[in-house]
């Protein structure tokens, strides 16, 4: 009985060490709004801008949990949007998107990072004023 015993144990404390299945990550995205992005960083990052008609202000995102799939970076002010998709090869993902703010583009705005199937992965609010 004692040669049957030993090895069960030793079977036993294997499977209590064994590490658990990892989870699927939930998708998320970090969200930072600014001026510019310099080696894969926001500059001139704010939540609110005062700025002449014609300047760029920018979504910067990075985006975990959602590799080889696509991400649609949205600008929003009431009912006006403006949308774009972009690639996501791989999990951190860094990207960017902008939207170039014109004279009665001024207010309260927010940028929404969507998954694929539309479901909200971040979000930032900012305010434009227009010089």
């Amino acid at each position: 009985m004692r040669k049957v015993l030993l090895p069960l144990l030793a079977c036993a404390a294997l499977v209590a060490q064994a590490p658990a299945p990892k989870a699927e990550a939930k998708a998320s995205a970090e969200v930072k709004v600014g001026t510019g992005v310099e080696k894969m960083e926001i500059q001139g990052e704010s939540a609110s801008f005062k700025v002449p008609a014609g300047t760029k202000i920018y979504a910067w995102t990075k985006v975990a949990g959602a590799a080889e799939s696509t991400v649609t970076v949205v600008f929003s002010k009431g009912e006006r949007t403006s949308k774009q998709e972009l690639k996501v090869p791989r999990s951190p993902y860094r990207t960017n998107a902008y939207r170039t703010f014109r004279a009665g583009d001024a207010g309260d705005w927010t940028v929404k990072v969507l998954s694929a199937d539309g479901a909200e992965l971040g979000k930032a609010d900012f305010t434009v004023e227009i010089q």
